[in-house]
């Protein structure tokens, strides 16, 4: 499996931050749900009111609350509500990673594997990772898989590779779906097997990650792990193309021109209906 050039795709090593307006929120805390109940409805029409809640979170955030740090320290690295500080966001994460939370720890660990507002640090970057992996942090639990898989921080192992993403696989992280995928089709950390590579791909692409579809739709083409079929190759490599993928929309036109009528009105009717969804 190859990630094609121009897809687009998510980056490696994902931080929590903020998702559709509102704060992504570890600990349902009484500030947390009082400032989304007032200031987070997207029905209202109105942006939320990032300044009141910063000013809620760090009276909360001083009494020791770890999960008002952590969405204080959001709003820091994002600059919503106060000026943008990465010092202060790393005080704050840190402040609640100190007392095991999970979403601080893995931003903390982002912080330093990419050396932002601290020292470059993969080893330390690894060792927050791992705090909230161990604790089911799906996004955690990516990242660590990312660093084996590289060898960066640790040493490069693919089978702690492959457990570390079949765990955030197995939650549903679409990122780790696809490179569980790409393990099982190369043979690394795990026996190699076509079938169980494009299943784990497909996860990944029917959330609509690009990478992943280009790869299943190339897969269709080939009769890699999947049964030849130009109609399946035809909407994959579609919605990778319409994703971002210059590759994708190459091989779909020319697969196009060996399909029947009635093959690529069938393909393009499942492209209109197609919708991203998760198991």
């Amino acid at each position: 499996m190859k990630e094609p050039t121009g897809a687009a795709q998510r980056g490696r090593r994902r931080t929590w931050a903020l998702v559709a307006g509102a704060l992504v929120l570890a600990v349902a805390t009484a500030a947390s749900v009082q400032w989304l109940r007032r200031h987070a409805r997207p029905e209202t029409g109105k942006p939320p009111d990032y300044a009141r809640a910063a000013g809620e979170f760090r009276k909360t955030a001083q009494e020791g609350d770890p999960a008002a740090q952590y969405n204080l320290a959001v709003l820091y690295a994002a600059g919503k509500g106060v000026p943008k500080d990465q010092a202060e966001a790393i005080r704050w994460y840190r402040k609640a990673a100190d007392q095991g939370h999970a979403l601080a720890q893995c931003n903390l660990g982002a912080t330093y594997a990419a050396g932002q507002g601290v020292p470059k640090d993969e080893r330390a970057a690894a060792a927050w990772y791992r705090k909230a992996a161990d604790q089911g942090a799906s996004l955690a639990q990516f990242n660590l898989g990312t660093l084996y898989e590289q060898g960066q921080g640790v040493a490069q192992g693919y089978e702690q590779a492959a457990v570390w993403y079949r765990k955030a696989a197995d939650q549903g992280d679409a990122d780790a779906q696809y490179r569980l995928g790409a393990l099982y089709a190369q043979g690394k950390g795990v026996a190699r097997d076509a079938a169980a590579a494009m299943a784990w791909c497909r996860k990944a692409a029917e959330q609509g990650l690009a990478a992943a579809q280009y790869n299943l739709g190339i897969a269709y083409v080939q009769g890699l792990g999947v049964p030849k079929d130009p109609v399946q190759a035809h909407l994959w490599l579609s919605l990778a193309a319409a994703n971002g993928s210059d590759a994708a929309a190459r091989i779909r036109d020319g697969v196009a021109t060996k399909m029947s009528p009635e093959q690529l009105e069938a393909a393009l009717r499942l492209g209109r209906a197609w919708k991203p969804h998760s198991d």
